[in-house]
């Protein structure tokens, strides 16, 4: 009976092949029967050093100046995908030029740039299928302009007007849009991970053959509900790809201070999820290392983790001073030396796809289509007032209407107070 036990035990270990420590050698019968790890016996007192493996390398296919290292690992992109990639990285860098302006002119409230990180955005977009579910952080606005999002209803949506899918009700920069399968952006750090998980399983359940991609920082890998996400991702086996991005600061906190180990694809395999880090100025490491593990997380139920390495250039939002803990000079070359809308320009030069003369066709054309777009939200009233009531119960409640009623009230006694004539009626 006791041998019967102990093979019964042995069965419910883990798949993973132990590891040889210290030389030892031991029969089946004399290793660890234990349900929780899959290990073998030692005899020597040693603790695991946490810097006892070399830092995780980290994959790329270009250099800085657009070369491909390895031509087996080029994507081979048709020129007309390339040149969107490019061109929805250099859309976003002008739109987020003009709302930052603008919101330090007081024209809105907030604004978030997505400076330096433009490659981690577009490179996993190109990578997924349509039907994807994205649930992102807040800087991930390239996403969803690779799927087509209109500049009309980003600016509605900074503008908070009537355009607004929102309605107004959400901060600048909280993007959502059902029809191209992106999850509207809610404030609260890190909450978006264990709801991915979710609808990752949701979507195995059904055999859907569609993938959950959820973006992150590496200070939101620092929350609790990463290790949730994470850990039900690789218990549950579903198909989700959780990408962060590493940009070296969690607002004002480096990650010299954020973690000890090695950075967050250090993390994946103590969970079980399958993981790799890329250059994230490299669009096409993000593209290869993006497209794989969505494949492989469809075809095989499994969660990957991709650790994208860049740096934002910006400072975190509109109400952040970066200068205050990090110097110019440091910022100078991220900006000049390695950026991704630079190094895959340098690519498609090599490739005569691209001039000179055509850059500055692109800049003058998309910096008009984004002024077009910004000069009509601006021209926007704003949602009427009682929207702040609807769309959170199917039936107002009547504590509700009683508040609704008591605005109405309100408005009529002292509306010339307040600037109505801004709002739709």
């Amino acid at each position: 009976m006791a041998a019967l036990r102990a093979l019964r035990w042995r069965r419910r270990l883990p798949g993973l092949v132990p590891r040889r420590l210290l030389g030892t050698a031991e029969s089946p019968e004399e290793r660890p029967q234990f349900p929780g790890a899959s290990a073998e016996f030692a005899e020597r007192l040693e603790f695991i050093q946490p810097n006892v493996l070399a830092g995780i390398p980290v994959y790329r296919v270009m250099d800085r100046q657009g070369h491909v290292l390895r031509p087996s690992e080029d994507p081979q992109l048709p020129k007309e995908q390339v040149l969107k990639l490019y061109k929805t990285m250099t859309l976003l860098n002008t739109m987020d030029r003009i709302l930052y302006e603008s919101q330090r002119q007081g024209r809105i409230s907030f604004y978030m740039t997505n400076y330096g990180e433009e490659g981690t955005h577009v490179g996993s977009a190109a990578a997924l299928d349509a039907s994807d579910l994205v649930f992102g952080q807040y800087r991930e606005a390239g996403v969803l302009l690779y799927r087509g999002y209109p500049l009309e209803l980003f600016m509605a949506q900074c503008y908070g007007n009537a355009s607004d899918p929102g309605k107004g009700r959400q901060m600048p920069v909280h993007y959502g849009c059902p029809e191209r399968h992106f999850v509207t952006i809610s404030s609260p750090l890190a909450t978006q991970i264990p709801q991915a998980v979710g609808a990752a399983y949701a979507i195995k359940r059904a055999d859907a053959n569609r993938a959950v991609v959820c973006y992150f920082g590496e200070g939101a890998a620092s929350e609790g509900d990463a290790h949730a996400g994470f850990n039900f991702a690789a218990t549950l086996e579903c198909p989700i790809v959780f990408f962060c991005r590493n940009n070296g600061y969690a607002i004002s906190t480096p990650t010299s201070e954020q973690y000890r180990g090695d950075g967050i694809a250090a993390r994946g395999p103590g969970y079980g999820l399958l993981s790799i880090r890329v250059d994230g100025n490299d669009v096409f490491a993000v593209y290869n290392a993006t497209r794989e593990a969505r494949r492989r997380a469809v075809a095989e139920n499994q969660p990957f983790l991709i650790e994208a390495m860049t740096y934002r250039i910006g400072h975190h939002s509109t109400s952040d001073d970066s200068s205050a803990y990090r110097s110019v000079d440091e910022v100078n070359y991220w900006d000049k030396q390695d950026h991704p809308i630079s190094r895959l320009r340098h690519y498609m030069a090599n490739r005569g796809w691209w001039d000179e003369e055509e850059e500055k066709g692109w800049r003058k054309s998309s910096r008009k289509m984004v002024l077009e777009a910004f000069e009509q939200a601006e021209r926007e009233p704003k949602p009427p007032p009682h929207l702040l009531f609807s769309d959170v119960y199917l039936e107002m409640p009547p504590r509700l209407r009683r508040q609704r009623a008591e605005l109405e009230r309100h408005l009529e006694t002292y509306g010339e107070h307040y600037p109505l004539q801004q709002f739709q009626k």
